[in-house]
């Protein structure tokens, strides 16, 4: 089994005493403390994506932060922890986002899956939390509880906000009949790939980056021919007949 890293229970650096009513100063120490976590996981973030996992070292998140190797384990007993944290710093409120659209949106679902895949490009083209998905496919043989962890608070809640935005499109007429599990995972994968890319290839022997936003407008494109029920049922009558033998 892989090593853990595991650490003190407590500080070993003492806190400053301060007294901002005889400093005249506002109590600066103690927002700093309240910040600290939130400090950690974005330096965390950083040496996971420069490290990975597996290499990331707890002493160098400590350093990034600005504190203590003791002071970070006060509030994450471990790096599996901390990775956690990560993950749900950088993913669950754009999930909990995406969750409050489907939910309040009336009307037609296709724009409202425009709204969601667009979205999830942007994050993936400008900010770092694209690394998140390569590193859990990477450690997921070595580390299977955070591959189970990325499964139940991200995956299983994705592919319900998704599902449940086909299902309504079907129960309106809107979307033609599918099979929810495999439709939802075929619309996720080229999200999928594109933070893999992304992470992994950009710059590789000169190669560009990827245009993420061009590729799910042609992701769109093609949903709109496939999932609307009118037009799915014309493409499917042509390809049929182009594809026969």
């Amino acid at each position: 089994m892989p090593s853990r890293e595991s650490g003190p229970a407590s500080d070993s650096r003492p806190e400053p005493a301060s007294d901002p009513a005889a400093s005249g100063e506002p109590p600066r120490w103690r927002r700093r403390k309240d910040a600290r976590p939130q400090e950690i996981v974005a330096a965390a973030m950083e040496i996971f994506a420069d490290r990975g996992f597996a290499a990331a070292r707890l002493e160098e998140v400590a350093a990034r932060a600005g504190v203590s190797k003791g002071t970070l384990y006060l509030y994450f007993p471990s790096k599996e922890e901390l990775f956690k944290a990560v993950i749900r710093a950088a993913i669950l409120p754009n999930l909990q986002q995406a969750e409050a659209l489907v939910a309040s949106a009336g009307g037609p679902c296709f724009p409202v899956l425009e709204r969601l895949l667009r979205m999830v490009a942007r994050l993936i083209a400008t900010t770092r939390m694209a690394v998140i998905p390569r590193l859990v496919i990477a450690e997921a043989g070595n580390f299977p509880e955070l591959a189970a962890f990325y499964h139940r608070e991200v995956i299983r809640r994705g592919f319900g906000v998704l599902g449940g935005l086909l299902r309504r499109g079907m129960e309106s007429g809107e979307f033609r009949p599918m099979e929810l599990d495999p439709s939802v995972r075929l619309i996720v994968a080229p999200l999928l790939m594109s933070a893999v890319w992304r992470t992994s290839f950009d710059g590789v022997d000169g190669e560009p980056p990827m245009d993420v936003a061009a590729l799910v407008e042609v992701h769109i494109d093609n949903l709109r021919r496939i999932l609307l029920r009118d037009a799915g049922s014309q493409t499917g009558r042509a390809g049929a007949g182009e594809d026969a033998p």
